[in-house]
């Protein structure tokens, strides 16, 4: 046989095999994912990730909590997608406002007013207190916490940090120094109650409750600041704000995403389940700008 004949058979051969193999790839291997293949408008939620149980990450690195499901509810009853961005706390509110994230549903507080001069605060959907704690064996009572002779951490940037420079440094009751606000989240804090470096905490409390647990940490009180959660949104953006009022609204109308109050404010949920899939017959109820769970 011809080789020359043989050489031509065969590049023809491999030149159909390749073409067949092309039509072949485009049908079974997609294109590479388009943003908004589905759509929908995708916003990007910044959360703080040691925020138990309200907002944390699991242990295979997925985020978890009562905000972000009740935001992915939100998005799905609205019509939007979500993707859930954790960071740093102390950056998150000018993340927003540089654009890098669309919203904040991680229990930002909608007071103090420097913060509502930044940005926008959808309808409340929490109340909470600040909490007290010490160590269990240092004999520290809430007194002495609000007569400024401790050493007190807080978690910088947060309202506990706010009430103790407004309510204890401002007052002269206690010296600024005293007052260690430079812990980016919670945890640290505790971990320096624990080893007594510090001699109180102050916090929400249920987020407390989760970083406390298994420490010789106790509670002595509350103090009654009453603040509220909102979902923070960038100023001017008017049309997201009336969404996630509309789905914060729709939410607390939901039966099915249901725990009892005292479970989630006292500490008896836990952040190894998704305690918000109960089916239990429990309402999401909103009295006084608060959910009832």
């Amino acid at each position: 046989m011809n080789h020359k004949g043989l050489g031509l058979v065969l590049v023809l051969i491999m030149a159909v095999t390749v073409a067949f193999a092309g039509c072949t790839s485009s049908d079974d291997t997609p294109a590479k994912p388009q943003v908004n293949i589905s759509d929908k408008t995708v916003y990007i939620v910044g959360i703080d990730g040691d925020y138990a149980p309200y907002a944390f990450i699991d242990s295979d690195g997925n985020a978890q909590g009562f905000d972000v499901e009740s935001v992915k509810w939100i998005a799905e009853n609205q019509g939007f997608d979500v993707k859930i961005q954790p960071m740093a706390w102390d950056s998150i509110i000018p993340s927003l406002m540089n654009n890098k994230i669309d919203m904040v549903y991680a229990g930002m507080t909608i007071t103090p007013p420097e913060r509502k001069e930044q940005v926008d605060f959808s309808i409340p959907y929490w109340i909470v207190n600040q909490s007290v704690a010490v160590h269990e064996d240092s004999g520290y009572t809430l007194d002495d916490f609000k007569n400024g002779t401790l050493v007190i951490g807080a978690q910088s940037g947060t309202t506990g940090q706010i009430w103790i420079e407004e309510n204890l440094i401002e007052t002269d009751l206690m010296p600024k120094e005293n007052l260690k606000a430079t812990y980016p989240n919670f945890p640290l804090v505790a971990e320096d109650l624990k080893i007594k470096r510090i001699d109180a905490a102050i916090y929400d409390k249920p987020p407390m409750l989760e970083a406390i647990a298994g420490k010789p940490i106790v509670i002595v009180g509350e103090i009654n600041t009453g603040e509220e959660y909102g979902v923070a949104i960038r100023k001017g953006d008017t049309e997201l704000l009336n969404t996630m009022n509309a789905g914060i609204t729709a939410l607390m109308a939901d039966p099915l995403l249901g725990r009892t109050e005292d479970q989630v404010r006292n500490g008896l949920v836990g952040t190894d389940r998704k305690w918000w899939r109960k089916t239990t017959p429990q309402l999401l109820l909103h009295t006084t700008a608060q959910y009832i769970l």
